[in-house]
């Protein structure tokens, strides 16, 4: 079977040596040896290009004669969770929906560390005596150890 750590490490060599941004989201190989890459980009979307160039360098660095293999080199998606801190750095200024175990949020995603993320909600109230909307911001601060799942929030 072909070692997940080797693939991670082709996969990292090459992105180290494209220097444009690009990061692994994740990797996995299945008991078939099938072989799929996630990777994104700090700056920009994932470039055909890029995946391609990761893609070959992964393929001429394992022995078909070994092993055979399917490999799939592609974005993660924008309807899949964040799964590494470089999403989540990514889409700061960006609406979000972050589950906690014991809650629910959605809002922009207004800061981002190692430990914790700022999300800011904006609800647009009646005020009672009025009659007037109002706007109230509020800002919550979540560890990162408390998060279960964050997505991007897709709007059209």
């Amino acid at each position: 079977m072909i070692q997940k750590k080797r693939i991670i490490e082709l996969a990292q060599e090459r992105i180290n040596e494209l220097d444009n941004g690009c990061y692994l989201v994740d990797v996995s190989v299945s008991t078939k040896n099938v072989i799929f890459v996630k990777m994104d980009n700090l700056n920009h979307g994932v470039s055909i290009k890029d995946c391609i160039s990761v893609s070959r360098n992964i393929e001429h660095n394992l022995d078909r004669e070994t092993q055979d293999f399917e490999l799939k080199v592609s974005s993660p998606g924008l309807d899949q969770p964040f799964m590494v801190h470089e999403q989540y750095l990514k889409n700061i200024g960006k609406t979000v929906e972050l589950i906690t175990k014991s809650l629910s949020l959605k809002g922009e995603l207004t800061k981002v560390s190692s430990e914790e993320v700022e999300l800011k909600q904006t609800d647009i109230i009646k005020n009672k005596t009025t009659k007037k909307k109002e706007t109230i911001e509020t800002i919550h601060n979540i560890k990162m150890n408390e998060i279960k799942e964050t997505r991007l929030v897709i709007s059209f």
